[in-house]
């Protein structure tokens, strides 16, 4: 197994290791500890008789040796402490992380500028409904993804990778992207041009745009040297909802699935490419940069 899909399933791993270590705790709780406690009574009682002989001959009782002993009769084996000091911390991260919030590291420039590679940030793992780990089926309903959250979910080509977009459909929606242009049922979308984007890294310059979706406003990235049309997609499931020609394409999104495209609309796989993302593969909604290590000033809600 390589190192990303490793990481693709921590949370298997994390669910192992909790229900390892909560095992051998209780095992110790309820059992291996009675045990310790009958053998140092028991010792400790020859210990006491003892004493009680020396005592009646004359001798000063041990009371420093009898403290010593019962700490070493009554010490955990080296596994069951570490494993008993481990599990309510790993137990906690592990609810935590699979209820609460999650992080997640951006490792590519397709959200920019909303997202900067190095942006550590937090998902909130309810907004989108209470899930079961490790099989991630939804058990309890809360709200729904809307268009224009930034939205983490399962690649739907690798499920052991965790991708991050911007939801611009939801079940239903008449997806049109003509000339760089989202209109959505009909409704083309609020664009304001801002100034020229620089890539630092690269040194190029792209446009910038303010653009409104469902009432949230974000800045979107075009390059003009890329062309309109959209290269090669996949031969997705429901790909037949799904026209594409030279000014772009158009989807109908289908029930339980939405559609993602990133903010960086030239440099960036996403629904246009490989297709719809189902329900099942959420895994929660964005909304905090708390750490970017090459810049400090990038913590805090992008939303």
């Amino acid at each position: 197994m390589n190192l990303q899909a490793l990481l693709g399933n921590f949370a298997l791993i994390l669910f192992i290791l909790t229900v390892a270590t909560g095992v051998i705790w209780c095992l110790d709780v309820f059992y291996l500890s009675k045990q310790r406690r009958a053998r140092a009574d028991a010792v400790l009682a020859e210990f006491d008789a003892r004493n009680a002989r020396l005592v009646a001959e004359g001798v000063p009782q041990d009371v420093n040796g009898r403290s010593a002993l019962a700490a070493k009769l009554m010490r955990q084996p080296t596994w069951v402490e570490y494993s008993g000091s481990f599990f309510p911390v790993i137990a906690l991260v592990f609810v935590l992380r699979s209820f609460l919030f999650e992080p997640f590291k951006i490792p590519s420039s397709s959200m920019v500028p909303t997202l900067q590679i190095g942006d550590l940030i937090l998902v909130n793992k309810f907004t989108y409904g209470i899930r079961l780990p490790i099989v991630n089926k939804k058990i309890i309903e809360v709200n729904n993804p809307q268009r224009g959250d930034v939205m983490v979910f399962k690649y739907p080509r690798d499920t052991s990778l965790d991708y991050i977009k911007r939801v611009v459909g939801v079940p239903g929606d008449k997806i049109v992207y003509r000339n760089k242009r989202l209109t959505i049922n009909g409704k083309e979308l609020s664009y304001q041009q801002l100034p020229d984007y620089l890539d630092e890294e690269r040194l190029t310059y792209s446009k910038q745009y303010q653009e409104i979706i469902n009432g949230v406003t974000h800045r979107i990235l075009n390059d003009e040297r890329a062309p309109a049309y959209v290269p090669n997609p996949d031969d997705f499931p429901q790909r037949n909802l799904c026209s594409y020609n030279s000014e772009g394409f158009a989807c109908t999104v289908p029930p339980g699935h939405y559609f993602m495209m990133g903010d960086n609309r030239d440099n960036s796989l996403d629904s246009r490419y490989w297709g719809f993302v189902p329900d099942e593969y959420i895994v929660g909604k964005a909304f905090f940069v708390w750490m970017n290590l090459g810049n400090l000033k990038r913590i805090g809600s992008f939303q």
